[in-house]
Formats: structure tokens, sequence, C-alpha cells
């Protein structure tokens, strides 16, 4: 009766794919012309220097995509992309599309151990006094994962293989990351996020907590809840705080920039007028803020304000794509204001079709007054922090006030404004930047980031400890 089930669930997943055009041949030939047509970096990522080497890597990929599976093909996709190193871009899958079903069978081939939940639960029994710090169970969100040593490797290598999850991305024994150890310290080989997509986080543990930075962090023990309804699996929220540590000093913390967050990040920053006005030393925390839109961070600008702040101008590729599915895509949770906004930036890119518009003018931020309080601004910064929270550095950075703190930014600040669409297999979703920011001639910082002030090392645990100490030094 098993196989009978199987047999049935592969028809129908099967006839799904039929229904639209998943050919690998055909989606990867749409992907690449979609990219070369739109993608606002692809003039700056090819050009004579590796025009050659590019042609021959995408007819490469070209060749084996003409005898893949759609399985393959995502893997084929997502190679490809990877030439332009470009952290806005990301393809992945759109799992409304099938049925859960279908999403197991589409994921059946992923990588397995043979550890089940019985046989480790019994050998970290047998085992607890030999036991690795890091080896045992961990959870974060949906997930409960095993994480053993790799017996079959000769360097200190540990596989982290589900135990729990939703059972229909992700099944029990499949391995979710690779983590390597090198002269006591933990470092990622890979993760695997919820749509199978390879990633490479920085890993920070301590004792109990393994921090992923985007991809979350995990805490020592078995979940709480032992079963995840698929139609109940939800992103963790990302919410930003505000804490008063001393009488002197008051961390914010900025986890999103995302748009859903604004107003209550505008509440916080208003509800703290009080603590703000006599707080000498504000330290803000956007470590592991993936962005959003600059308007999560209006609110602060006066706080850290010194003197005229500039911002660098953008253009935009006007194609007919780009203003489809990037600009007039619906926005419900953008105010009156800026949707009025983005209909007349809608009419300006339609009347320069074909064209790289300038429609971001540079401007100047010009306060009447500079506040007393805070009188030092220390943020803290790290590679996780990302596109509108690298707007926001670029802003703060200006400030006599401010000193950054961390390590470098990710990088993904030069290009942005995403389009979103489908290959013709539209279980496929394809995001890419439209917009280009003029920091990016004069100060490019693509895969760079935006350096810190005061580099702070890997292995320092308690970064705020660390800023309260070096202020006092």
């Amino acid at each position: 009766m098993k196989y009978v089930v199987c047999f049935i669930c592969l028809f129908h997943f099967t006839l799904a794919l039929k229904a639209q055009n998943c050919n690998c041949d055909d989606n990867f030939r749409f992907l690449v012309e979609k990219i070369k047509k739109n993608y606002i970096g692809y003039a700056d990522k090819v050009d004579s220097s590796n025009q050659l080497q590019f042609e021959k890597f995408t007819d490469s990929l070209q060749q084996v995509a003409s005898l893949s599976s759609s399985y393959k093909c995502l893997g084929l996709m997502r190679e490809w992309l990877s030439f332009f190193k470009d952290k806005h871009i990301d393809f992945g899958m759109d799992f409304s599309k099938l049925s859960p079903d279908s999403v197991r069978i589409f994921f059946a081939n992923e990588e397995k151990t043979t550890w089940t939940e019985n046989t480790f639960k019994s050998y970290l029994q047998q085992n607890n006094t030999t036991l690795d710090s890091i080896e045992g169970i961990w959870n974060y969100g949906m997930y409960e994962i095993g994480i053993v040593k790799d017996l079959t490797k000769k360097k200190v290598e540990f596989i982290g293989f589900v135990i729990k999850a939703d059972s229909v991305r992700w099944m029990p024994q499949q391995i979710k990351f690779k983590i390597s150890k090198v002269d006591n310290q933990y470092k990622t080989i890979y993760f695997s996020g919820g749509d199978h997509s390879i990633n490479y986080p920085n890993l920070v543990t301590q004792k109990d907590l393994l921090d992923f930075g985007f991809f979350g962090k995990w805490k020592r023990g078995e979940k709480k809840t032992k079963t995840v309804s698929p139609a109940k699996i939800s992103v963790p929220e990302l919410i930003s705080s505000f804490k008063v540590l001393d009488e002197q000093t008051s961390l914010l913390t900025l986890a999103s920039f995302d748009i859903k967050y604004k107003r209550s990040i505008d509440s916080l920053i208003d509800g703290n007028k009080d603590n703000l006005a006599h707080t000498k030393h504000l330290i803000i925390d956007v470590r592991d803020n993936p962005g959003g839109t600059t308007s999560c961070f209006e609110k602060l600008i006066p706080y850290l304000y010194t003197n005229p702040i500039h911002i660098d101008g953008g253009i935009v590729l006007a194609t007919e794509d780009n203003i489809r599915d990037c600009y007039e895509k619906d926005y419900s949770l953008s105010s009156t204001a800026t949707k009025k906004k983005i209909q007349e930036n809608n009419k300006k890119l339609r009347a320069h079709l074909g064209e790289l518009y300038y429609l971001y003018k540079p401007e100047t931020i010009k306060l009447s007054k500079r506040l007393k309080n805070p009188e030092r601004i220390s943020i803290l910064i790290n590679g996780n922090t990302a596109s509108s929270g690298e707007y926001f550095i670029l802003r703060a950075e200006q400030s006599k006030k401010v000193t950054l703190f961390g390590q470098n930014t990710a990088g993904m600040v030069d290009y942005g404004e995403i389009a979103i669409t489908h290959t013709p297999c539209s279980i496929f979703t394809l995001i890419y930047p439209v917009a280009k920011s003029l920091h990016a001639i004069k100060r490019p910082l693509d895969n760079i980031g935006i350096a810190p002030n005061i580099s702070i090392p890997e292995s320092e645990k308690d970064w705020i400890n660390f800023v309260r100490s070096y202020k006092n030094n």
C-alpha cells in the first residue's frame, strides 16, 4: 500500500509540472535572458575581462540543463546566478504552487544521515562524558536538530540533521548544516535554508546558543512543541527593543527594517523620548538586521544628527519587466504618501522605457538643531547587517556623535529595489535588483561592506560589554 501511495504522489507531482513548462533547458534559457536584459548590475559584473569565461560557464550549464530534471534545475540556476556575487539576487521556490506531497517528492533526494531520533538519543546517553560541547539536540522555530560528530571525516566535523521539522520541506534525517572545528573554533561549512538553498553564514557559539545570524539563534534542548502543522509554519518575528542599561547608557536593538515593523519602531522611539533625552551614551545594535525600507529609521535621524547628511542618488534600469515586477507591485503596508510617490515614479520610468534613468537625485538632510543627548552613539554592525540596514549606517556614519563597532557589513547596498518574478515553471521564483546607488561609483561596497571604526574580534562573545568597556577606557 505504501508503494501505491508514493506512486500516486509522484503521479500528481508530475502532472503539476506538466501543466506548466518545467523543462529545465527552457527555464535556464529564460533565466539567462531575463538577467541579461533586466539586472542592473549585469554590465558591471560581465565585462571584457571575464566575458569569455562567463560565456563558457553559461554554455556549460546550459548543456547540463538540457539533460536535467526540475529538481536538478534548481541547483543549476543557483549555480549560474552565483557568478554575479550579488546577495540581492535569489532563486527559490514558491511552495504555494505545490501540494505538501509534491514538495516532499521534490526534495526527496536531499542528503540524509543514517541517524534516527532513537539511535541519536542512545548515542548521547552512552557517551555523555565524552561528547563534544556542540553535540546534542538544538532547536529554532519549527526545527529540532541533532548535532553529531561525523566519524567519516579525518578532520573534526559535525552534521546537523533534522529530528523534527514541518515534514514537508524538511524531513527527519535530512542534513540541515555542517560545521567544522579548528583550534576550538567552530565554523559553518554550509547551511541549508528553508528552501534548501546553500548558504555560508558566520557562526558564533556560546554555551547554550548557536548564532547563525540570518538563519537563527539556535538553543540547546528539545522543542517544547513536538509537532508542527505545515499550515502554522511562520518566520520568527524580528522585534526591536529599547533597554536602559545604567544611568548614562541605553541600548536600542533594531532587528529589522521590514516595512511591517515601521509602526512598532516609530512607537518604540516615540515611547522612549524621555529616556533618549537623558541618555549620554546610546548603543544601537543593528547586527543581523536584513534591511527593508529606509522609512523605518527616519525618526532616529534627529538623535544622531550633528551636521548635514548627504544621500547619494540612484539610477534604475527602466525595462518593462522591472517596472511591472518591482514598481507596480501592491505595496499595501506603505503610507498614502509613499504610494503616491511610487505612482509618480512609475510614470517617470515609463516615460524613459529602455533607459538607465536617473530616478533618485542626491539630497541633503538639514535639521534646524542638534540634540544635546545622546552625546555619543555606538553602533554595532556585522556581516549580516544588510541592505537598508547598511543605508542606515551610510547616514549615521556622517554624524560626529557616531562610532561604528564590530565587523564589515554584508555589502548589499550598491544594488537594490528588487523585482520578483516567476520562470515559465511557476514553482521557481527569481529575485534581482533593478536600481543602483550612485555611491557605488565613488565608493563601491558590493561584497565588501562598510568597515567599522573599531573592530571587534570574532572571539569576543559579549559585544555590548565590549562597547561599554571601551567607553570607559
